[in-house]
Order: C-alpha cells, then structure tokens, then sequence
C-alpha cells in the first residue's frame, strides 16, 4: 500500500508537533509555512541590532514537550537547554508597591505577608490548593484528550469525579470566584491577569483559568535563545524523521474531491497531492474562506466581540533605571475594569494600561545587564486589526501611556532606538482571518470552551491543530492540539485499515 501523504498548513507549534509526530510514524509527512522559519507566534523580531522574543515568553508544562519527543524517540533535555525560574515574576502598582510571586508557595505567602497581611497569605494558600485541584481535575479528560462537551467531560470524570468537577466553580467567573480567597483588590488583579493568559477579561472568564496558577507553581523555565529556539528544535527533530519543510510558501487552497481531501494548491499554482491535511492555521482563517469555500464550514466567523484579545507590543533595546526588573514583571493600571470595559465595550486603548515587561537578557542567576537590555513590552487591545486599525495618533498615545504606568512605578527607559512596534493589524497580516486576536475565540462565560474545534472535522481527510482549537491556546496547549491531531489520523489510519471507514468528528485519547 501506498505511503500516506500528510500536508501540514502551518509551522507554529501545533502544526509542528503534528508534524514530527507523524514523520516518526512513517507518514510522508510535508509542513508548508508562508514565513521564511518555523514558530508561528513563537518569533523574534530585530529591534536596536539584535534579536528580541516577540511572542510568547513564559514556557510551562514540560511534560507535552517531553512526551513529544519521547514519542518521537528524542529527550528533550538534550535538545533544549532549560533553567527553572524560583522566581515567578514582579508586580508592581506603584513606585512602592511590590509584589514578587515565587515558584514555592510558602514564599509567595510570606512575599504576600509582607504585601498585604496573613489574611491574603491564608486567602492565598487556600486559592492554590483550589487551581491544583482545578488543574488535577482537567488534566486527564480535558487536556490530554480531543474534543469534549460538558456532558463528555462528566462522563470521562465518571461518578466519583462529579463532586470535583463540581467544586472547580464551572459556572462561576475567574473575578466572582478570587473574591472568596483575596479581599485585596490588588491581589484580586494579580491574579485575575491569569485570564488574559488566554487572551479574555477576568470578569467574563470562566473561574477554572484559576489552573494557571498551579502549572506556573509546577514548573517555569526559560529556554536558552527564547521560545523560537523552542520551535526550531521541533523542526529539526521532524526533519530528521523525515518530515520535508517548505518555507516561505502559501497555501491558496484546500483540495477536495468528493467532499474528501486530496491535497493543497500554493499560491503560484503548485499542487501537492495529499490524503490528510493538518490546517495549523486560525479556525478564523478556514471560516473566512481562506483556504477556499469546500472547506470553509470547518472553520469559525467570530464576530469582533467574539475574539480574544490582541495587542500592541513594543521590541526595544534599552537602558533600564530607577526599578528592580525581573525576568517577567507585570505594571498593574489602577483601574483593572476599566480597563477591560474600554478594550472590549468601547473598542480601544485603555488610558491607564496593564504593562507585561519581558527583560530577556535578566537572570535569577547573574547581576542585572550594565547598559541597553533587550525588552519586550505588551498592552492588551481589541482585536480589531481589519475593521478597525489603530491610526498613527493612537498607537503615539498608546507608547506614551505605557512609558507612563512604567514611570509611576518608578521605571524610566531610555530607548538606545526606536522601537518594533507591532499593532493587532499587523498580527492580522501576519495571521490572517484573525483580526489580530491572538488567541482565538475569547473564553468568555463557561461554554466558551466547549465551542473550540477538536482535531477532527466534518471534511474527511481534514484535521486541526494551533491555539485556537482544543485544548486552548498558549504554547503547551497548541503542542498538545498538534499531538491530539496526530493521534487522531494514526487512529483513524487504523481503523480505516480494519473497516475503510470514515473520519468521524470528535477527539481521541491520548492515553
């Protein structure tokens, strides 16, 4: 029988991990990406003559990464050089207000003690213990397996598991829910933030985000040469399975025949035949059309109040006084409502932004840089890139805003050059259908989970993978969805091997 043919729409990490999971598998496995490189959102960008992370920072849950590879017969401490973070990150809300989180709990409640009092120390304690039990509770039949509903979920927990899923607060938001454990609003902040993880506002996520807190307390890491060395090395390892890479390529359209996949034609006209493809793309993208009308159905249209947030994000090299930077430090607005009312009510920049500081060159290890450092800076912002691009006015006054909250916690920079900046229309035209979001469909109420794609679709031959399907985004996520993805076209292989049928829709078990 012939080799089965595989085309992977798609080099960010989800498409990836399908990639090399099947290559290992035997498939004739092909990734065709528009960029000139792997990684997807996991990307630098050169800014003041050097190259800064400009996507994802914060790398967590090892284990997909190790199982990964250890399916594809790999160790991936030996292919990626990893150091644990004690320290989580730095908060600060103004120029004497600090708070720093620790990966031990103890010493964050101690830093809390300090910070607000034993009360938020206990409160603290117990919010833990709840995000293990949340994260304990989903990891089996949510994470590690395809697509779900409410009613499968139950039925995976079974009996016995009915009064945990109960407990993690399904119904209740992530702001609702911290109001039991924190009565300091800062604290409530803090870790209300967990929300925009997945690129949605505290006050409309669903409480179970809480779970971020327990995979950050399991393990943070920082990679040696950021998040892209992290894709490179994917791709490599696909490579040497046998995966062939083509960059720098655009698929036009996705070929079917009798409702079936066949294959993709790229933009000059190239056709490359197939018997599965694996759309690594936005489920946004596939909805549009993008990728021709056939296939359109097994996509998504999200409204612009649909979609997660996106960003503005300024790459700079600069020389940092009067503040302690950590590796990660978040500048909390004083505002926190106002500041998601006016992103996704009024649909624009809030006046007194949230700032995330990525200081990438800043080390628990060694001494702070002496000179320009490299920095990722990030504000949240509508995604609105198509309808509604900021003007030149708004993004001056969206940096001057952001220099400002820095400055009131007692931050100057001084830029040794101008900065990258990046807009939600330029995530747009680098992720196109989107409109900038960067994490797909926004977890808003706590359904919105359950209407994300699973790995299958209603088009025989067609698979998803990437963050805006299950299990979610964030990079362990979209690894995860590309594992999923490939599990279930080696499942289907084989039961098509024992029956000829078809694909059906719905997930498998990675177990």
């Amino acid at each position: 029988m012939a080799q089965e043919r595989v085309v992977v729409i798609g080099a960010g990490i989800g498409g990836l991990a399908a990639a090399v999971r099947l290559a290992a598998a035997g498939l004739d496995t092909t990734v065709v990406e528009r960029a000139p490189h792997p990684g997807g959102k996991m990307r630098s960008v050169p800014a003041g003559g050097r190259a800064i992370e400009a996507g994802p920072t914060v790398f967590t849950m090892r284990w997909v990464f190790e199982e990964l590879f250890a399916d594809c017969g790999a160790r991936f401490g030996e292919r990626i050089a990893l150091a644990p973070a004690t320290l989580l990150a730095r908060h600060a809300w103004s120029s004497d207000e600090r708070l720093d989180l620790f990966a031990d709990v103890e010493a964050s409640a101690a830093s809390i003690t300090a910070f607000a009092g034993a009360r938020e120390a206990d409160g603290y304690r117990r919010f833990c213990a709840r995000s293990a039990e949340v994260y304990r509770t989903l990891e089996g039949p949510f994470i590690r397996e395809g697509r779900t509903n409410p009613a499968g979920l139950a039925r995976r927990v079974g009996l016995s598991g009915l009064g945990d899923l109960w407990r993690i607060q399904p119904f209740a938001t992530l702001w609702s829910a911290l109001g039991t454990f924190f009565h300091d609003p800062r604290l409530q902040q803090l870790f209300g933030r967990y929300a925009t993880y997945c690129g949605a506002s505290p006050f409309s996520a669903p409480a179970t985000l809480m779970l971020v807190a327990h995979v950050e307390q399991a393990g943070v890491w920082t990679i040696a040469g950021g998040l892209s060395n992290l894709a490179r090395a994917v791709a490599d390892l696909a490579a040497e399975r046998g995966a062939a890479f083509r960059y720098g390529r655009s698929v036009e359209r996705i070929l079917t025949e009798a409702g079936r996949v066949t294959g993709v034609v790229l933009a000059d006209g190239e056709r490359i035949p197939a018997d599965r493809v694996v759309c690594n793309a936005d489920c946004s993208a596939l909805g549009a059309g993008l990728f021709g009308p056939e296939v359109a159905a097994a996509g998504e249209r999200l409204a612009p109040d649909e979609r997660s947030l996106s960003a503005v994000t300024l790459c700079a090299v600069a020389t940092a006084r009067g503040f302690p930077l950590a590796h990660h430090t978040v500048f909390f607005g004083r505002d926190y409502r106002a500041e998601f009312d006016a992103i996704l009510r009024a649909r624009r920049l809030p006046a007194d932004p949230t700032v995330y500081v990525c200081a990438q060159d800043r080390t628990e290890a060694g001494p702070a840089p002496e000179g320009p450092e490299r920095l990722l800076m990030l504000v949240n912002a509508p995604a609105d890139g198509r309808e509604r691009p900021l003007t030149p006015p708004e993004i001056e006054t969206c940096a001057r805003t952001l220099f400002r909250r820095l400055e009131a916690c007692g931050l100057t920079l001084d830029l040794a050059s101008p900065a990258m900046t990046t807009t939600p229309r330029d995530f747009e035209a680098l992720f196109p259908g989107t409109g900038g979001a960067l994490y797909g469909r926004a977890a808003r109420g706590w359904a919105a989970t359950f209407k994300r794609a699973g790995a299958r679709t209603a088009v025989p031959g067609l698979y998803l993978a990437g963050g805006s399907v299950h299990p979610g985004p964030g990079v362990p996520m979209a690894a995860q969805s590309g594992r999923l993805a490939a599990a279930a076209i080696l499942d289907d292989l084989a039961s098509t091997a024992r029956s000829r049928g078809a694909a059906t829709r719905g997930g498998t078990s990675m177990r």
